[in-house]
C-alpha cells in the first residue's frame, strides 16, 4: 500500500469519527412539551393586557387555554375568547363550538328560534341524513333552568346555546376533543366570564345550628339617660324596676347584708 493510499484511508477514518451522529426524531410528547414551553412564554406577556379578559393576571391558566385551543384548531387569541372556566370546569362557548364543527366541514343550520323554542339541524360531513334538535321552554322548565338569571334575561340565546351543544355532540363529538359542553350549559355561567369555583361546605357547617344574633347591651350612660327621660315623663316606676332585678339574697335593697 502506497503512502497516498494510507493517507487517504486515514482521512476517511477522521471524517467518519468526526461526522455528527444522527439525532433521534422528536416524539409527539416532546413536541407538545416544546409547544407548552412556548405557550407559557407567550402567556406571561398576555396576562398583563386587557386582551386576556377574565384570564388577566393568570399566566398558567392562559397557557392551558392556549394549549387546549391548539388541540381544537384555535389560535391563541381566539382560544382566550372561546374557552371559559365555569366552576372549575373548562368549556367552549356555544358560538366557538359551532365554528369548530363547521370549520371541519360539518353542516349546522338554525331552522327556527324565538324566546320560546329553538330548532336546529345538522349533518356530518359526507352524510345525507340531517339530525334535528329542539329546545323549548317546557324542556328547560323540566330541568329547572328557568329560575337562572341568564334564562330570565335572554331565553332565546340560552335556547340556541343548548341546542348547539346537543347538536354538536350528536354529529361531531370527535371535533370537540374532551370539551363536549358549551359554557352556557354549565351551571354558574355568567355573561361568558370565568367564575371561581364554590368552596364546598364542611359537614360541621351544614349541621351546625343557626347562630342567634347578639343584642348589644346598653352602656351605663345610655341606661341612665333613658331612666331620667322616662322619670321626667312620668313613665318610670321605681318599684317595678326594683322588682324586676334579681338581687342576691344577701344584699336585697333596703336590708342589711
Amino acid at each position: 500500500m502506497t503512502s497516498n493510499e494510507i493517507a487517504a484511508r486515514d482521512d476517511q477514518q477522521d471524517v467518519a469519527t468526526t461526522a455528527p451522529q444522527p439525532q433521534p426524531m422528536p416524539t409527539e410528547l416532546m413536541q407538545w412539551v416544546e409547544s407548552a414551553r412556548q405557550a407559557a412564554v407567550l402567556a406571561q406577556s398576555l396576562a398583563k393586557t386587557s386582551f386576556a379578559g377574565a384570564y388577566r393576571g393568570k399566566p398558567d391558566e392562559i397557557t392551558a387555554a392556549i394549549l387546549t385551543g391548539q388541540e381544537l384548531g384555535l389560535k391563541p387569541m381566539t382560544a382566550l375568547k372561546s374557552i371559559d372556566v365555569i366552576q372549575g370546569q373548562p368549556a367552549l362557548r356555544a358560538h366557538a363550538m359551532r365554528a369548530i364543527v363547521q370549520h371541519q366541514g360539518h353542516d349546522i343550520e338554525l331552522v327556527e328560534s324565538d324566546d320560546t323554542h329553538c330548532v336546529m339541524r345538522g349533518r356530518r360531513k359526507g352524510a345525507e341524513d340531517w339530525q334535528t334538535v329542539t329546545w323549548d321552554i317546557p324542556r328547560a322548565q323540566r330541568l329547572g333552568l328557568l329560575g337562572k338569571d341568564q334564562w330570565k334575561k335572554q331565553p332565546k340565546t340560552m335556547l340556541v346555546a343548548r341546542a348547539t351543544g346537543e347538536l354538536c355532540r350528536l354529529i361531531a363529538s370527535d371535533a370537540l376533543h374532551g370539551l363536549p359542553y358549551a359554557a352556557e350549559e354549565v351551571d354558574g355561567y355568567v355573561h361568558g366570564e370565568a367564575v371561581p369555583a364554590k368552596a364546598p361546605l364542611s359537614v360541621a357547617a351544614l349541621t351546625a345550628p343557626p347562630i342567634e344574633p347578639q343584642q348589644p347591651e346598653p352602656d351605663a350612660e345610655t341606661y341612665s339617660v333613658s331612666r331620667d327621660d322616662q322619670a321626667a315623663a312620668g313613665e318610670w316606676d321605681q318599684d317595678a324596676a326594683d322588682s324586676s332585678v334579681d338581687w342576691p339574697e344577701t344584699a336585697q335593697p333596703g336590708t342589711a347584708a
